[in-house]
């Protein structure tokens, strides 16, 4: 099947509804809420960059009630013309499956649920790394459910246990850039992923602790740029150095719900390394 799309393709919902409206990971106080005319500001910053990087956006309609809409990562995982629903595991969030399965049939995609009994938050927590499909679980999604996907998909599958909460979902602790290379933060996997993950990508680029919690892990690739949050500085460095182009853009009215750049965004098209046939 070939590609739906001519050029890199991305899902963002803007935040007209978006704000702290209850607490469901260690980022999210109501003591502390969003400002939501920054938090507008900072989305279109986010939106304009994408597009000046060629990229093809294109819009969710935001839901009152439904604050973390804007975190399109979490839609579904897309698979050539197919898509793999989100199953939340927090029934603040489990409203939104209904508005995502409505877009993407409007938008031609077939949509497919999960077996009742299982959670899977999207490409929140399911990425690819060359034919390799990472999976996060145990915070946000279940194991058994990302191997019900991956049977889906006939492809490899490596559920990784997360371990610290501030990193409940994949996208915010490890970050393909390339078949075989990746951005990761290595205290929030277990024993067994941090060993695993250096079996399988060997180029690793570990970051340091407090580019971590600016979420630098949580960014949008695009070829060889990458689109990340403010406050990555040795990151950035390292990204240049391997012949990356960084470019960062302030989003720290979305870290205060858990989330950055690559949350705000879903790859229509998959993700780069995602097979095709």
């Amino acid at each position: 099947m070939e590609r739906r799309w001519i050029r890199p393709t991305i899902l963002m919902c803007p935040p007209d509804h978006y704000g702290i409206e209850y607490e469901i990971n260690p980022w999210m106080n109501r003591g502390r809420p969003s400002d939501a005319e920054e938090a507008r500001k900072q989305w279109h910053d986010l939106h304009a960059l994408l597009i000046s990087l060629g990229v093809d956006v294109r819009l969710m309609t935001a839901v009152k009630g439904l604050p973390d809409l804007v975190f399109t990562a979490n839609a579904g995982l897309v698979w050539h013309h197919k898509v793999f629903l989100p199953r939340f595991r927090h029934e603040a969030r489990q409203g939104e499956t209904p508005h995502d399965d409505v877009w993407f049939r409007s938008a031609g995609f077939e949509t497919i649920e999960l077996p009742e009994g299982m959670y899977f938050e999207g490409a929140g927590d399911g990425l690819f790394c060359g034919d390799t499909l990472f999976a996060g679980y145990i915070i946000r999604s279940d194991a058994r459910a990302e191997q019900w996907v991956a049977s889906q998909m006939r492809c490899r599958v490596i559920p990784l246990q997360l371990v610290d909460e501030h990193y409940y979902h994949l996208d915010t602790c490890f970050c393909p850039l390339k078949p075989g290379e990746a951005l990761w933060y290595p205290a929030a996997f277990d024993e067994y992923g941090r060993t695993v993950l250096k079996q399988l990508v060997p180029g690793l680029i570990a970051v340091e602790p407090e580019e971590a919690a600016r979420f630098a892990c949580n960014a949008v690739v695009v070829g060889h740029h990458v689109a990340l949050n403010t406050g990555c500085p040795k990151l950035e460095a390292e990204l240049r150095m391997r012949g990356y182009e960084p470019h960062s853009t302030e989003l720290g009215e979305f870290i205060k719900a858990g989330g950055s750049a690559k949350c705000l965004t879903l790859r229509l098209d998959g993700e780069d390394a995602a097979l095709w046939s």
